[in-house]
């Protein structure tokens, strides 16, 4: 069987990511490949962007071949039959390694790996996502304090037509943009961090709502 965490190229790593989300979109229940679609284009739309039918059917028959997913075939009369897909336990086992094993933040803190785990918390203990946020956190703390006062003076090619003034205005707008937007990710997940260490296991969703209230 293909390992899951293969060196792929770019496009079929994309193709990777987008089967883990398939995975614990069916470990909550069974769907079929336009409902697993319609997920992706209303709840699951900033975990990944402009997602075609073609890529899920094509993630689907690769999750199947690998042993992943098995699907049912639902006669409808009048109309193409509909392919129902459920999860393995082998899915099971894979999808469960990816929300648990390590996690290397990427880059860039607005890349969708951590909020496309956090989307199926489910399946996690809250040891373990305290985990995953500790590290997201570390690693854009050290960002921080590396890079936030670097030197940012641009060498603007000589000749050129922009107005060297303008040219720095703009850089230094996406700096302050990106920075805030670093500041606005690191705030919201010091508040979950704080949700997690301050609510007690059997809490109620309403009273995570009013810790979260209390801490803006």
């Amino acid at each position: 069987m293909e390992s899951f965490f293969s060196i792929r190229d770019n496009e079929e790593g994309m193709e990777m990511k987008l089967e883990s989300i398939l995975l614990g979109v069916l470990a909550r229940h069974p769907r079929t490949g336009y409902d697993l679609k319609k997920y992706l284009d209303t709840q699951g739309r900033f975990l990944r962007s402009n997602t075609q039918m073609s890529q899920v059917y094509r993630s689907l028959a690769r999750m199947e071949d690998n042993g992943w997913v098995v699907h049912t075939v639902e006669p409808r009369a009048g109309a193409t039959d509909a392919k129902t897909y459920r999860i393995t336990d082998e899915g099971m086992t894979v999808l469960l390694d990816w929300l648990t094993g390590p996690y290397l933040p990427p880059s860039r803190y607005n890349d969708p790996d951590l909020d496309a785990r956090l989307a199926f918390a489910e399946f996690m203990t809250r040891e373990q996502i305290l985990r995953l946020i500790e590290t997201e956190l570390s690693t854009r703390h050290d960002e921080i304090a590396r890079y936030r006062h670097r030197d940012r003076q641009l060498e603007v090619r000589e000749g050129a037509e922009s107005d060297p003034a303008l040219v720095g205005l703009i850089n230094e707008w996406m700096h302050r943009k990106g920075a805030a937007g670093m500041d606005q990710h690191v705030a919201a997940l010091e508040r979950l961090r704080a949700f997690l260490l301050d609510t007690p296991e059997d809490a109620e969703i309403s009273d995570y709502l009013h810790i979260f209230d209390t801490l803006r």
